[in-house]
């Protein structure tokens, strides 16, 4: 997946009301700092052979073509973690061409404005609505182009999906590139702007190992049911796996156990000794809930109970204490702790 080379100033991502600045002349620009975790890059020309030596880095395009009688432009923001990333390019000016190869990359896009088409026989429509890039090498044009995407290491993803389905040897093929239905769109798009606005932006947070596993967990599940394919072919199949209340019993436990660690839905149903399909099914029959649903209603509890512990005048915030328990969407976590406890996290830091 891609991987920027050097660190610099933060992006403006999805939904943000402030754009790339304008290009110009002179490349990259300087480092404004940034933390270990999130990678960011920032780059501007006017120059094609700069732009063009970018884009190849980036999107591993190769024989692009640009016109050279029109004028060039290009912005380039980047933010990635280990196992994904978020970019935004824009193109201006000369229409241009080229052929994608990127292979071990999962690729979902979202045209923002401008014109981009597939000149080969991919059948998707590239347009505002989230779409899948082809996994395959493709050819396509754009003109005028601001493009978002979400890039994802494929094999990462297909890992989540074993785990999700709790199949051995599964192996994730799509079958479009359009999503299945415009809430499941919705749900993407939200998903991938509140990893860009919040997520990323959130130092504090993204210094955990546990919030950067579940920011991705959290990319992966909605980009899986999301698109149509073997995952929810396999997903959509009756299990006829018997609820298990001791089988429930164990699974809790365990998330007692484990609370501050990296698990998941494989853990979690290990040590029930149940399937995972089998264990969602009986949190859904029996708490009228799923496993990762009251994980995270525990973490919010163990939220609860150190923020009443916690000292502000020793340096303690809303922000740190939630990243430690896997929260780094500040808005999203606010409103689950008020429709928890009734009150804000804050007025219970200052309790």
């Amino acid at each position: 997946m891609p991987r920027p080379s050097t660190v610099l100033s933060p992006p403006s991502l999805p939904g943000d009301s402030g754009a790339p600045g304008a290009p110009a002349a002179g490349g990259v620009r300087p480092s404004t700092g940034g933390t270990s975790a999130v990678k960011q890059l920032r780059f501007v020309t006017q120059d094609p052979a700069e732009g063009i030596e970018v884009l190849e880095r980036i999107y591993s395009a190769k024989r692009i073509e640009v016109s050279p009688d029109a004028p060039f432009a290009m912005s380039q923001v980047l933010a990635a973690l280990e196992r994904v990333s978020l970019e935004r390019v824009r193109l201006t000016g000369a229409p241009s061409a080229g052929l994608i190869d990127a292979p071990g990359t999962l690729r979902v896009a979202r045209v923002l404005s401008g014109r981009l088409i597939f000149t080969d026989s991919t059948g998707t429509r590239p347009g505002p609505t989230p779409f899948l890039l082809p996994q395959r090498p493709y050819s396509c044009r754009w003109t005028d182009l601001d493009l978002l995407t979400l890039s994802l290491d494929t094999a990462a993803v297909e890992a989540h999906a074993a785990e999700l389905l709790g199949v051995a040897n599964f192996r994730l093929h799509f079958t479009g590139g359009e999503p299945v239905s415009p809430g499941m769109a919705h749900y993407l798009s939200t998903t991938v702007a509140a990893f860009g606005q919040h997520q990323l932006s959130n130092e504090e947070a993204m210094a955990g190992r546990l919030t950067r596993a579940e920011a991705f967990r959290s990319l992966a599940t909605a980009v899986l049911h999301t698109f149509p394919g073997t995952f929810l072919d396999r997903a959509s199949a009756p299990t006829s796996e018997r609820t298990s209340p001791a089988g429930l019993r164990r699974a809790i436990a365990f998330m007692e156990e484990h609370l501050a660690e990296d698990i998941g839905l494989p853990e979690i149903a290990a040590a029930a000794r149940m399937s995972p399909r089998g264990l969602q099914a009986a949190f859904r029959r029996e708490l009228a809930s799923t496993p990762l649903s009251h994980l995270r209603g525990m973490r919010l509890d163990a939220v609860h109970a150190e923020l009443l512990s916690t000292d502000p005048a020793d340096g303690g915030t809303v922000s740190g204490v939630a990243g430690r328990w896997g929260f780094a969407h500040a808005g999203r976590f606010a409103a689950a702790y008020r429709e928890r406890y009734g009150v804000n996290p804050a007025a219970t830091l200052r309790a």
